[in-house]
């Protein structure tokens, strides 16, 4: 009986022996070594730098991701002040090709006036003349927190200020519309929707931006055209991504749906209060995730098939730009993910660029990035669109080419990137359009209806309508698939 004893007593040493051995498992962040095996192991030194490392770099992919519309609007402002020499509240007037080659896919056939404001110190007043425009205030996260509507007066308050509320009810009485932002920087993003330059020029120059201080006084800000001025204002790349997220955290109040981000961002060197001084380690690990969090990006953006608000019509290869919703909140969770493909490649985002849920109110944006034999666009190709008669458009519908290296209007040679209703286009008997998009010039009338592109550059389109009639809300009315031409 003690023989047997002493004998299960030395297998049993062994097989604790076995267990507690130093174990290391093969993972897609590659080997790591523990103690003993795995469950009663404590993690190498090795290894645990090797998953802090890997912990900074995922948070730094998903807060490029997170961060994209903050940021974007950042760069936009940034560009204006620095590049175009945009004072706070002063207009920037977007109306030529030229005008418009630096922002993220503008509509080439309306002009935009855009006035960033910044509410840190006081609120400021927007007055409004009456006419034919469309736009809305957007807080500095693109939430559009109110339309802009002609013949109205406006009171901004941001955040964080300590306003006298008997000037701001006096102010209201007088007819005053008084929009609280949770943000210090705004956008009341506009576009005039007149044709002729006198009844724009009368627009711009009623519109009336100035301090809450100088109410009795105004001394409105006016505008500034680009006049040739190259700017940049979409998201920069590398280390700048992250120079623009962390100056614009020390300016602005931290949400509370964003505060588990913060705290991915601390241990790279952002954080709210302090000066962005990233180390080597923390520079590495910022300038590869600039780059991963952006081919995600473009996953994300130019291949929708994640985000079930895209869907237009099965097997089209159409979709709809605008996934977010306005609110950027969802029953039980916030748009991360759709809120990302749209603010890569866009700005702003108010209910009436989503007609489609609304009722045809406002306007409607199509995208595709590839043709119909499912094939990305290339700009060394020839294409077509068949646009079919009585195009579902109220107002006027339009499509603009934009490369995919910028998200902004293409540059080509002529200067011209898109092609409208509101153009004198080549007709054909049925009433429907073709349009032509690439590097070879159609020949005789049908080159009104071209749009250069350039090789070696992939390029996608924004198919617009304009307040759009109920065929296309019914999907009576269907958008062609781009064609490779015969």
């Amino acid at each position: 009986m003690l023989k047997h004893l002493t004998v299960t007593a030395s297998a049993l040493a062994l097989t604790v022996a076995t267990s507690l051995s130093a174990e290391t498992i093969d993972t897609r962040i590659g080997q790591l070594e523990f103690t003993h095996d795995f469950e009663n192991g404590y993690p190498t030194t090795e290894a645990q730098e090797k998953l802090f490392s890997e912990i900074d770099f995922q948070r730094a992919c998903q807060a490029y991701l997170w961060a994209l519309p903050i940021v974007s609007m950042e760069q936009w402002r940034w560009s204006h002040e620095n590049e175009l020499g945009a004072e706070n509240g002063q207009a920037v007037y977007a109306l030529s090709y030229t005008d418009k080659l630096g922002g993220l896919t503008y509509n080439t056939t309306t002009p935009y006036v855009l006035p960033f404001i910044d509410l840190t110190e006081e609120p400021w007043i927007v007055e409004v003349p009456a006419a034919e425009l469309r736009g809305a205030f957007n807080d500095f996260w693109q939430l559009g927190v109110a339309k802009v509507e002609g013949g109205q007066k406006y009171i901004l308050i941001g955040p964080e200020q300590d306003v006298e509320r008997d000037d701001v009810l006096e102010a209201a009485y007088w007819g005053f519309r008084v929009i609280s932002f949770n943000t210090n920087n705004v956008l009341p993003g506009i576009r005039l929707m007149a044709d002729d330059d006198e009844t724009r020029q009368a627009i711009l120059e009623n519109l009336k931006i100035y301090p809450f201080s100088e109410r009795h006084d105004p001394k409105p800000r006016g505008y500034l055209l680009p006049e040739g001025k190259k700017y940049e204002a979409w998201q920069p790349r590398g280390i700048a991504y992250w120079e623009r997220l962390a100056d614009i955290i020390n300016r602005e109040p931290v949400q509370e749906r964003d505060r588990f981000f913060m705290a991915m961002l601390k241990p790279l060197g952002i954080e709210k209060g302090k000066p962005f001084e990233p180390d080597e380690r923390q520079r590495q690990i910022l300038e590869e995730a600039a780059l991963v969090g952006e081919a995600m990006a473009k996953a994300n953006d130019f291949n929708k098939e994640r985000l079930e608000d895209a869907i237009y019509v099965d097997g089209s290869m159409w979709e709809f730009a605008t996934v977010s919703h306005p609110s950027q909140r969802r029953e039980h969770y916030d748009d991360l993910d759709a809120r990302a493909a749209w603010f890569y490649e866009a700005v702003t985002n108010d209910p009436r660029m989503h007609a489609q849920r609304y009722g045809g109110e406002g306007q409607i944006y199509m995208a595709t990035y590839r043709d119909a034999d499912r094939d990305w666009l290339d700009g060394g190709m020839n294409y077509t669109l068949h646009v079919p008669p009585d195009a579902p458009a109220e107002a006027f519908w339009s499509m603009t080419v934009y490369d995919v290296a910028t998200r902004a209007i293409t540059v080509n040679n002529t200067q011209l990137a898109d092609r409208s209703s509101k153009m004198d286009l080549h007709v054909n008997d049925d009433g429907s359009v073709d349009l032509y998009i690439g590097p070879d010039k159609p020949e005789g009338d049908l080159e009104r209806n071209w749009i250069e592109t350039l090789p070696g550059k992939g390029w996608f389109p924004y198919f617009r309508f304009y307040s759009p009639k109920q065929a296309f809300l019914d999907r009576t009315w269907v958008l062609p698939d781009i064609e490779k031409a015969k």
